[in-house]
């Protein structure tokens, strides 16, 4: 079932929140996460409370941008505790060329559901959603389900304007000749055009994909996580507090309990 946007709760205009903020609100902001991960500790959702077991349903984890997989720390931590089999991106720093990096996820992809013997759901924050969304649409014979968290999936470049500048400066590193990060060809050239013709194509209707966006997300426009393609979920949460936020944990519990229940246990660890 797909659900449609509830009622404005922000803004009257339905700008995003970042739009006329003050220097006060914005400093509020960037204290947020840590109050929402304070406040998950002291949830039931964390301790597990009326949380289904995962039934060993295999996770792939993926980060966001500029973040790693310390990022998802506590999320694998809550995870593995509910009886998932997880597993990490081995992504250092998020900062690589798009199809690079959806290349190698593929292979880790690929290997850990060999090793488990079934298909994997996807949780992917910010960036990494979109990861796992294209990777969705590539392997979805490997991929039981995705939910992405804060992530801009309709439109990629629809971002804070401070996030934006870091963006391009990552971009002007990687064409400056730095291994590892982004060119230029990846925002507005060959690679840019490869990235908008996958998302393009239609999203493999057998695969449920769950999108989880906050209207005060403060680095996402909110409209570029509402996706037709998804189940969209919305969280009153920071971008970077929803892989810390309890409302988060509730729809993960819910929504991958429910991924587990339509595949079968299979052998295998978790990497």
């Amino acid at each position: 079932m797909r659900t449609e946007p509830p009622p404005h709760r922000t803004r009257d205009d339905g700008a995003p929140p970042w739009i006329g903020a003050s220097p006060v609100a914005a400093l509020l902001a960037l204290q947020r996460p840590w109050r929402e991960a304070a406040a998950l500790l002291r949830s039931p959702v964390w301790r597990g409370q009326d949380v289904p077991h995962g039934g060993g349903l295999p996770v792939l984890l993926v980060p966001g941008f500029l973040a790693g997989d310390p990022s998802l720390s506590m999320m694998e931590r809550w995870l593995r505790a509910r009886g998932y089999r997880t597993c990490t991106s081995q992504i250092r720093v998020n900062v690589d060329c798009t199809r690079l990096a959806v290349e190698r996820l593929e292979r880790r992809l690929v290997d850990f559901t060999d090793r488990t013997g079934r298909p994997a759901a996807i949780v992917g924050q910010s960036r990494g959603g979109l990861f796992a969304k294209l990777m969705a649409m590539r392997r979805p014979d490997r991929v039981s389900g995705i939910v992405t968290l804060g992530s801009p999936n309709v439109d990629h470049m629809a971002i804070n304007p401070l996030v934006a500048a870091q963006v391009r400066l990552v971009a002007a590193l990687g064409t400056a000749g730095v291994p590892g990060v982004f060119l230029d060809d990846c925002l507005q050239g060959e690679c840019a055009g490869e990235l908008a013709e996958w998302l393009d194509r239609p999203f493999p209707a057998h695969v449920p994909y769950v999108s989880v966006y906050s209207r005060s997300d403060w680095v996402v426009d909110w409209h570029a996580c509402v996706d037709p393609d998804a189940d969209n979920v919305e969280v009153d949460s920071s971008h970077v507090g929803m892989s810390v936020h309890p409302e988060v944990y509730e729809v993960l519990g819910e929504r991958l309990a429910a991924l587990a229940g339509r595949t079968s246990s299979g052998s295998g660890g978790a990497g």
